[in-house]
């Protein structure tokens, strides 16, 4: 594993006990410069995950509680009027940040989750015809509950296929919880977390998973399972082009986690479902992941 990946993986593991897999696909994600989101039932860990993460790499982070009556200038500014002065200055919202965790992105209106498509796709936001840069890194991590959760809405197909990853963190089994409950609150770990790494540390890191090689047998295989999840009778809905790349991206930060220059036909397998899961619409309530599954079941894997 990578000197970078690995400390991170530690640091936050003391806070977030049991969950060093959905630790190792934020990281991940992060490297990959791409954005998380964590679908899950409340109190499993979410926020501590986006918080412990930007704690340990040092990251100004700002926390967005998603409401049904929050308004998109809430999330990303707004121009402000000066009585004294008669001019218009922007007021920054909390979008301007490094980490961001949009918490409980599913309880927002549409209009306000569609606030962020700009932001997460091109890392800028447009208020009043003016184009205003976000800061780098930018990483957004949303959290949503299930949607048989009173008061959410379901975020549109093309809002999911701005996030790199999807994953769930689950419960933890009766040992591990048994430490959890018995040791100090969470988010009082987190604040006695020391930073691990820098920012220059992290861009690094990115730059480095730039030149991770991935064969183009690789590449063409995952772009013929893409293909699959189209022309399956059971999927109304199945991975874009954006979707084929985001795995391919996904891959080679995986790679450079595990200490390597290249991918391999186990970091496909590995991101699969973390990667395509939420961006698959079945039909009659079917499930992606046992798509997901069969497709990768029924294709040989490259040598």
């Amino acid at each position: 594993m990578s000197p970078l990946a690995e400390t991170l993986l530690t640091a936050v593991g003391q806070t977030l006990r049991g969950k060093e897999d959905a630790i190792e696909l934020a990281i991940v994600a992060l490297l990959a410069g791409g954005h998380l989101l964590i679908e899950d039932n409340p109190g499993v860990g979410k926020t501590l995950l986006a918080k412990s993460l930007a704690k340990a790499l040092d990251l100004p982070f700002q926390r967005v509680q998603c409401t049904a009556d929050l308004l998109p200038s809430d999330v990303t500014g707004a121009q402000m009027w000066h009585p004294r002065t008669g001019e218009l200055t922007f007021r920054p919202g909390p979008i301007f940040t490094s980490v961001l965790l949009a918490d409980e992105l599913n309880r927002t209106p549409p209009r306000t989750q569609s606030a962020l498509l700009e932001c997460m796709a091109e890392r800028r936001v447009t208020i009043d015809r003016e184009t205003h840069a976000l800061p780098d890194p930018f990483f957004v991590i949303a959290t949503q509950n299930p949607l048989t959760a009173a008061g959410t809405y379901p975020l549109p197909e093309n809002q999911l296929d701005r996030f790199l990853l999807g994953i769930r963190l689950g419960y933890l089994d009766a040992e591990q919880e048994i430490e959890v409950v018995a040791r100090e609150d969470g988010h009082r770990l987190v604040d006695e977390l020391h930073p691990v790494a820098t920012r220059d540390q992290l861009l690094a890191a990115r730059a480095a998973v730039q030149n991770v090689r991935c064969a183009r047998e690789l590449v063409a295989f995952v772009v013929e399972l893409a293909q699959q999840t189209r022309s399956m009778p059971d999927v109304a809905l199945g991975v874009s082009t954006r979707g084929a790349q985001a795995l391919h991206r996904a891959c080679r930060a995986r790679a450079f986690v595990h200490g390597r220059d290249y991918v391999v036909p186990d970091d496909v397998r590995a991101l699969l479902v973390p990667a395509w899961a939420h961006r698959i619409t079945c039909r009659s309530g079917g499930d992606p992941t046992t798509v997901l599954h069969g497709i990768l079941a029924e294709t040989a894997l490259p040598d």
